[in-house]
């Protein structure tokens, strides 16, 4: 998908309060911008990073500009781009069901977003078809990289995504589909790991969700400047185990 154009090129000054990143643009100017992601964003919020921001005419917003990208890496050459954008993943996953380009995932004959299920939760996607199980699809972004070519999620305590996966079973144990899909903002990573680390619970809960029937999905990312496309598989694997 398109991003907003033209991105606008700057340096990270901080990060705080969640939902705000300051920043000194490429012309001199120095902005506060909205930051689209509420996770700890562990290796894309260091002061001095090249960060990608959008900007907006639209007068009613209180915050013209919003992060979107952060490159990591020590030197132009090694960098890569990393998508930070917690909102994007959705988008890039209704598109590419649209467009079949998850082939397992592709052949349903309707895509609903949002569809309440299990306690008080909503599921990224309802997928329906004639003739098949219903396939409840939940959609998470990873960004997380700590080790080359290793994606990992998440990077902090994410209790609501563990209860996810509960949910996610209780419907493969109805007789229905079940899909966890990790959307891996950045080029770089080849596999992907539950965090054991930072979150034992949500690892224990990805195997326990997977032994129960839970597919788990991994998909990279294309990224540039201009547009963002969720790209090729991955990997998962679950080595983390021996640390759990």
């Amino acid at each position: 998908m398109l991003l907003p154009q033209p991105l606008v090129r700057g340096r990270l000054v901080s990060r705080y309060k969640r939902f705000f990143a300051d920043l000194v643009l490429d012309d001199g100017q120095e902005v506060t911008a909205h930051c689209p992601n509420p996770g700890a964003m562990l290796g894309v919020k260091d002061p001095g990073q090249v960060a990608w921001a959008s900007w907006s005419p639209d007068p009613k917003r209180k915050l013209a500009y919003t992060l979107q990208m952060v490159e990591q890496g020590n030197a132009p050459q090694e960098s890569v781009l990393v998508g930070v954008n917690t909102l994007l993943p959705n988008k890039l996953v209704a598109e590419a069901l649209a467009a079949g380009a998850i082939p397992e995932l592709s052949g349903y004959e309707t895509i609903r977003p949002e569809v309440k299920y299990g306690e008080a939760s909503r599921v990224d996607f309802l997928l329906t078809g004639e003739g098949r199980p219903p396939c409840w699809l939940e959609v998470k972004n990873c960004h997380f990289s700590r080790v080359p070519g290793l994606a990992e999620f998440p990077d902090c305590k994410a209790e609501r995504s563990t209860r996810h996966l509960l949910e996610l079973a209780a419907r493969v144990a109805l007789g229905e589909r079940a899909v966890a899909l990790f959307v891996v903002q950045r080029e770089d990573c080849e596999a992907f790991q539950a965090c054991a680390d930072l979150d034992p619970a949500f690892a224990r809960g990805l195997d326990a969700a997977a032994a129960a029937g839970v597919e788990v999905l991994v998909y990279a990312c294309a990224m540039n400047t201009d547009a963002v496309r969720i790209a090729r598989r991955i990997l998962w694997t679950n080595a983390h185990l021996t640390a759990i």
